[in-house]
């Protein structure tokens, strides 16, 4: 079952009518979430970055999506329906605007038309054999780069960079070579007993599993940097991973470079914090 503006659908005979300005102008974006042990993980960072989305494209969130006890309602409604709905479940949330038009909507104030898929969730914690950067594929930053759907096309070209070197992972560097992001997840290292991140103006997507992460950082007392950053600093870090809903993951090689990111001390400890409040 599938779930389209508060309506349950069959998947197999659902049809998505016309017009469609999410696939025909991208004019919308999408979330990626998890639903575990009754509830959403990391909803109030979701739910932070669908309203900076719906305010950046002047798309107001529907009522059932508006606050963090919607959502949630609304979500689990759509795990209810599923197959085998007490496993965990990572959950697709596509928002769109409305109605026909070109580039020029009729109208900017009509709620956000939205569809919502589910399917099993399979965490994503081991550790990334061989990463390295991109060389065909860089990021921009813009009014909307911070969300997720605008510039998917990115990834897809990233991905295929990714497999053609037959790599675990590839790190994307913005048009001016600071690092942004990795293919499919948000970047972080460790040095001198702190965390560095890249920052938005590099142009990748604002990470809800980085905002959660920060928050465990904090907890801890670990000093944390975000800034626009040259390869070279990743690459004298002491550890690096990536972080993303489906898991938090140690990067034990980049360019040719080994590190021992598995078991760097901090970088477990910011592990376990991050897992004990989601």
């Amino acid at each position: 079952m599938l779930l389209y503006n508060s309506q349950l659908y069959p998947e197999s005979t659902f049809a998505l009518p016309l017009p469609n300005r999410g696939l025909q102008f991208n004019d919308g974006f999408f979330e990626t979430l998890v639903w575990a042990e009754g509830g959403l993980r990391y909803g109030p960072q979701h739910l932070a970055r669908m309203q900076r989305a719906a305010a950046v494209l002047a798309l107001p969130l529907p009522a059932a999506l508006a606050t963090l006890a919607a959502l949630t309602a609304a979500l689990g409604r759509l795990v209810a329906a599923q197959p085998e709905p007490a496993t965990p479940q990572r959950l697709r949330l596509q928002l769109w605007r409305p109605g026909g038009g070109l580039y020029t909507p009729p109208e900017y104030s009509a709620p956000a038309e939205w569809l919502a898929t589910a399917r099993p969730f399979e965490e994503r914690t081991a550790p990334v054999a061989r990463a390295g950067f991109s060389t065909k594929v860089q990021t921009q930053h813009s009014p909307v780069s911070f969300c997720k759907g605008p510039n998917a096309l990115l990834y897809v070209l990233a991905a295929r960079e990714r497999q053609q070197h037959e790599l675990d992972e590839i790190i994307l560097l913005s048009a001016a070579g600071h690092v942004a992001e990795a293919g499919a997840a948000a970047v972080g290292w460790v040095r001198n007993g702190a965390v560095y991140v890249p920052a938005e103006a590099a142009g990748g997507v604002s990470s809800v599993r980085l905002a959660h992460l920060r928050g465990a950082a904090a907890r801890l007392g670990v000093v944390w940097h975000e800034g626009l950053y040259e390869p070279a600093a990743l690459l004298a870090a002491e550890a690096v991973f990536t972080a993303s809903v489906a898991g938090l993951r140690p990067v034990q090689q980049v360019e040719g470079q080994a590190f021992d990111s598995a078991a760097h001390p901090l970088l477990r400890q910011l592990q376990a914090a991050d897992a004990a409040v989601t």
